[in-house]
């Protein structure tokens, strides 16, 4: 059972009610707009509020205080969404009827609305050693994006595809622009960012009434402005065709082929590019695997994924660097069979059940619960999971091929090794 509650300006509290676990979870999302210059910031500020609060001023009593809240967890973690730039905070802890002191939910929820609003200062902005030390940290990450290399191509992908579009931002920021921050001007990011944002809250577990309603009035924060958020802007045709080579020092090359859709995700026919995507490339029994990795031995993986909100397809496989363009090739005449319908109806059954196996498997876990239902206020998708399903199952072979035909390659980009061009 879900419940939507508005509580502030720009502020919603979604109550989702189950039994099914023994933890319940709080996750509070920011939601701003994707842009280069504050991503680096966005990045940066939740890292620097999970070190403590006001009354837990260091890392080690935060965690001392979750070890005695009979072992919750709190996380934070930053992503991109299409076009959105999304900070999360949250706090998972044992259900309440494992629990024998009745005022632990509502302590739960006082130590993330800490986290939150009563961070560590000093001299009135952030502490200034935990600044440094998270623009190190966040330093590394963004550094060590190049050590999965696999990702990284798709990445430097999906960059170059969008190039002239906001969704080419990196979610974690530019090393460039982390020496622009300092703890004064941070802060004040921060507080803007409070003060600005639109804020989903969300709470997953079966918990008791008074909870919810103590939810709703710590969160319920007067605020004047919302930042508004534009809807992605959905490329129909491919403006220009893009190859790309990087050489680094790799053992294994790495492909990726963005290909643009112009599929909005609202669209009836976005069921139809789900199933084409997980037929051409969604596993052991997509066209992709069986005719390039199994029967030629081209790759020592390949796949396809939908990119839901930009409406993008990236293929991505790692392969011997003398077979990028057999491998290129193959890709291609896939794609081109997928468009002639070269497919049966047991390639649609099973993809049928791969994609609602996939679908059905949200609701294993809290937090993907409510990452789903995150995504579906993004999207302002009302339906529930039965709903898509469905959907999904209604697709017919002749929507699928619709769908493959608004499918054109964009972006090639080469991950090779040094010397090789």
């Amino acid at each position: 059972m879900k419940e939507r509650k508005n509580i502030g300006k720009g502020i919603n509290l979604n109550l989702i009610r189950t039994d099914k676990f023994k933890t319940n979870l709080i996750s509070f999302y920011i939601i701003r707009p994707l842009n280069r210059e504050e991503a680096t910031q966005n990045a940066l500020f939740p890292m620097v509020l999970r070190r403590g609060t006001e009354r837990f001023d260091t890392n080690l009593k935060l965690e001392r205080k979750l070890e005695n809240m009979y072992g919750a967890s709190l996380s934070v973690g930053v992503r991109k969404v299409g076009e959105r730039h999304i900070e999360r905070f949250t706090v998972e802890s044992p259900e309440e009827s494992y629990v024998e002191d009745k005022e632990y939910p509502i302590e739960v929820i006082k130590l993330l609305k800490e986290l939150i609003y009563d961070p560590v200062t000093e001299n009135g902005v952030f502490k200034k050693d935990y600044v440094e030390q998270e623009k190190e940290n966040l330093k590394k990450i963004i550094e060590g994006k190049i050590n999965d290399k696999g990702q990284y191509a798709i990445e430097r992908c999906i960059e170059e595809m969008c190039k002239n579009e906001k969704y080419s931002t990196y979610e974690y920021g530019y090393i460039e622009d982390i020496e622009k921050i300092n703890s004064s001007t941070l802060y004040k990011y921060y507080l803007d960012v409070l003060n600005t944002s639109y804020i989903e809250i969300f709470m997953v577990g079966n918990y008791k009434e008074d909870v919810a309603e103590e939810l709703k009035k710590l969160f319920s924060v007067e605020r004047k402005t919302i930042v508004p958020i534009q809807r992605e802007k959905i490329l129909n045709l491919v403006q220009t065709k893009n190859m790309i080579h990087e050489e680094m020092n790799v053992n294994q090359g790495k492909i990726a082929v963005g290909c643009r859709a112009g599929i909005p995700y609202e669209d009836p026919l976005y069921n139809g590019l789900i199933l084409a995507s997980d037929i051409l490339g969604g596993g052991a029994n997509s066209k992709l695997f069986r005719n390039i990795r199994e029967k030629e031995s081209l790759a020592y993986y390949i796949k396809s994924t939908v990119y839901k909100f930009k409406s993008i397809m990236v293929i991505d496989a790692g392969i011997n660097f003398d077979d990028f363009q057999r491998v290129l090739e193959l890709i291609r005449s896939e794609l081109d069979n997928m468009k002639k319908g070269l497919f049966t109806e047991q390639d649609i059954d099973i993809s049928k059940k791969s994609v609602s196996a996939s679908i059905k498997s949200l609701v294993d876990s809290n937090y993907l619960i409510s990452e789903f239902f995150l995504s579906q206020i993004l999207s302002k998708d009302e339906r529930n999971l039965e709903d898509i399903l469905k959907d999904i199952d209604d697709v017919k072979k002749d929507e699928i091929v619709e769908a493959c035909n608004r499918i054109y390659f964009d972006t090639i980009y080469f991950l090779t090794k040094n010397n090789y061009l």
